[in-house]
């Protein structure tokens, strides 16, 4: 198999040699008057023959020229086509499937690229690429609504950004240090759960930080988690551990007591002594009691699934006006919602029960109803009173079971209503009001 160089020197002999049998033929024809004729067309047929042969070797070169410039650029989108030659045409081949085979790759590589811009962009974890000039280079969805309300940011500097921010979140920026730290919620905070992040709230948070070259550029990449859902998970998982353990244990003492009660009690009947009936009696009611008391507990450990259907909040206000007497501020939701009806109730029955016990008027107890779209559609129940409010130490702890400022207290129901709402995707958050007494907000998230 002869190369393309061989080819190209054979050609040209075969052109030379085709134009002085030419010339020959004109100077055998016309005689010496036609000699220099013969030389002119002699060089002309090799001159042509040779360009024709160089220029289909250009034109297969600037092919592939063109087509590696592509590369260069990215474009894979040219083909070339064969040109007879083997040689061109092997090179062709090797061309067109190196292009398929990058156009392949480059759309793999886009489409993950989608699916991780969609993770990113939808997570709750707020991501921030910055380069060297503290400008914003790419920021996720929840980044946006934590500094600028959902509006875009690329492009804008890091400062004017923080400059409204809560100190404990700009400290936290502007330190080069990862970690933990804590800073009370508000809606600018960038809170998940209807816009009923309170200033009352300490919210936990923690910050991480990377750093890697970009198109010959240093960017930093800032991470911030919120914690306090996480926190407050394990926190209840570990006070359902302990109840489920007391609780056990209880009653296998509180079993065998109440037995041995009821035991002497019967043996005793026939000495109609007072004192020791009593003695009987008290030991009795307090094991009575104490079963109760357990029994909450364990409602509290063994909290089921919720059972979710449709709401009729006209049925269920009126029977909770039954029981505690309330003023309904607002219309009854209009749109559909699926809650688990039972567990629902219980929840508001515990808060309008607290309500009434705060030492306001009854009559000044309030129930009201708020649809919400930001930043997901939910509904807000607001639950208030004109009673003394909460302390700051008892609003930071009231929702943490075994917690109670009541004598006769178990410390049981607002944590059973926060793991209610919190099992149907929500939140509940307490604040005291500016006019006094407390407020009690309740968001839950719409299917």
């Amino acid at each position: 198999m002869l190369s393309l160089q061989s080819k190209l020197v054979i050609a040209n002999m075969l052109s030379c040699l085709l134009g002085v049998l030419c010339g020959a033929l004109v100077w055998f024809i016309l005689g010496d008057a036609a000699l220099w004729l013969a030389l002119i067309v002699m060089l002309v047929v090799c001159y042509v023959g040779s360009r024709w042969l160089i220029t289909r070797l250009n034109e297969s070169l600037q092919a592939l020229e063109i087509g590696l410039l592509n590369f260069k650029d990215n474009d894979f989108s040219v083909s070339l086509h064969p040109y007879g030659e083997p040689q061109l045409d092997r090179l062709v081949s090797l061309y067109n499937q190196a292009s398929a085979k990058l156009r392949s790759e480059r759309q793999f590589i886009y489409q993950r690229e989608l699916m991780l811009d969609k993770v990113i962009q939808n997570s709750p974890n707020v991501m921030l690429l910055i380069d060297d000039a503290q400008r914003v280079v790419y920021a996720n969805g929840a980044a946006r609504h934590l500094f600028n309300h959902g509006v875009k940011i690329e492009g804008m500097l890091m400062p004017d950004l923080a400059a409204l921010l809560p100190d404990a979140l700009k400290a936290a920026l502007h330190s080069e240090q990862e970690g933990l730290f804590s800073m009370a919620s508000s809606d600018s905070a960038g809170d998940d759960s209807g816009n009923l992040a309170d200033s009352g709230d300490v919210e936990t948070w923690h910050i991480s930080r990377g750093r890697f070259t970009q198109n010959n550029q240093q960017h930093h990449l800032i991470l911030l988690k919120q914690l306090t859902k996480e926190l407050n998970r394990q926190e209840v998982a570990v006070w359902k551990k302990v109840i489920r353990i007391i609780s056990h244990e209880l009653n296998n003492s509180v079993a065998p007591i109440a037995s041995m009660v009821n035991s002497g009690k019967f043996l005793t009947q026939h000495l109609d002594n007072n004192k020791l009936q009593l003695i009987f009696d008290t030991i009795e009611n307090r094991t009575t009691h104490l079963s109760q008391f357990i029994s909450h507990y364990a409602q509290f450990a063994k909290l089921p699934q919720p059972q979710k259907a449709l709401i009729d909040w006209a049925n269920m206000t009126q029977q909770l006006a039954q029981q505690y007497p309330f003023k309904l501020l607002s219309p009854l939701p209009v749109k559909p919602i699926k809650l688990d009806a039972v567990q629902l109730e219980q929840v508001f029955i515990n808060l309008l029960k607290n309500a009434h016990e705060s030492g306001t008027p009854a009559d000044t107890v309030s129930v009201m109803f708020e649809e919400v779209t930001h930043p997901v559609n939910g509904l807000v129940v607001k639950v208030e009173d004109q009673g003394c409010g909460m302390s700051t130490e008892v609003l930071s702890q009231a929702l943490l079971p075994f917690y109670s400022t009541k004598q006769s207290g178990t410390g049981i129901g607002l944590p059973l209503c926060r793991e209610i709402i919190e099992a149907h995707g929500g939140r509940i958050s307490m604040q005291n009001r500016p006019e006094g007494g407390l407020s009690v907000k309740v968001w839950l998230p719409a299917q």
